[in-house]
């Protein structure tokens, strides 16, 4: 919008810009300063454009943890199925009543097998494999289909589903001149992508594709971009 020339009873000024006297004779580039003192794009009102974001500004974009409902679940029901099994026995006993027959017989078994038996040996091994299952699934991440990205603030957090990623890739793959369809398999560190080129030369089109393929990784913006393997086939014949 432009202001009305010649408003009675406004103050208000009009821009101004101001240009340096052009010097007379040459000059040295090193010895020109500016007499604000600011250099770049900087301004006086300081209105200079902010740097780009980092992740060290935002913080390690680590894995994501899954919640383990199912584990945590069937763990929590065989416990509170033993417990509850054991205490109702216990209470009977102490009310006067014998205690049940399957309690009896695995205090016998316990009493009278050796520890070089065979069952003892693989309900231990049972046991044994049942407890690192358990520690595996407390110390790992888990959601290994969602990929990190980076981060560009400290309080919030963004993953890419690897599904997604695939699919970006894809479509990237066959805009490629050659290009008639593509094959996309993702994984935290690697993509692998198989194309078939059914017409210009191969080596072309892989090329092609390898420098699409790169822009489009950095373009997803993850903050572990895994690296790109391409692969390029004539399709067979048909009958």
């Amino acid at each position: 919008m432009s202001e009305p020339q010649g408003t009675e009873g406004s103050t208000r000024r009009l821009p101004v810009v101001e240009t340096a006297a052009q010097p007379t004779g040459p000059t040295d580039p090193s010895d020109a300063s500016d007499p604000t003192g600011l250099t770049g794009q900087e301004t006086p009102g300081g209105d200079s454009p902010p740097p780009p974001a980092s992740d060290a500004a935002g913080g390690r974009a680590g894995r994501f943890w899954s919640a383990r409902r199912v584990p945590a679940g069937i763990v929590a029901l065989l416990l509170l199925v033993v417990a509850g099994a054991f205490l109702y026995d216990v209470v009977a006993v102490r009310t006067g009543r014998s205690a049940l027959g399957w309690r009896r017989e695995l205090a016998r078994q316990l009493a009278e097998r050796p520890l070089d038996d065979t069952w003892v040996r693989v309900g231990a091994g049972v046991a044994a494999a049942l407890g690192l299952w358990l520690l595996l699934l407390a110390l790992t991440p888990g959601l290994r289909k969602v990929l990190p990205m980076r981060r560009t603030r400290p309080d919030v957090r963004a993953g890419l589903h690897r599904d997604a990623a695939a699919s970006v890739l894809r479509d990237r793959a066959v805009e490629v001149a050659g290009v008639q369809s593509a094959r996309v398999r993702m994984r935290r560190r690697k993509a692998r992508v198989r194309a078939l080129a059914h017409f210009r030369e191969l080596d072309d089109v892989r090329t092609d594709l390898h420098g699409v393929l790169d822009d489009a990784v950095r373009g997803l913006g993850l903050a572990r971009p895994p690296t790109v393997s391409v692969k390029v086939a004539r399709p067979g014949r048909k009958g």
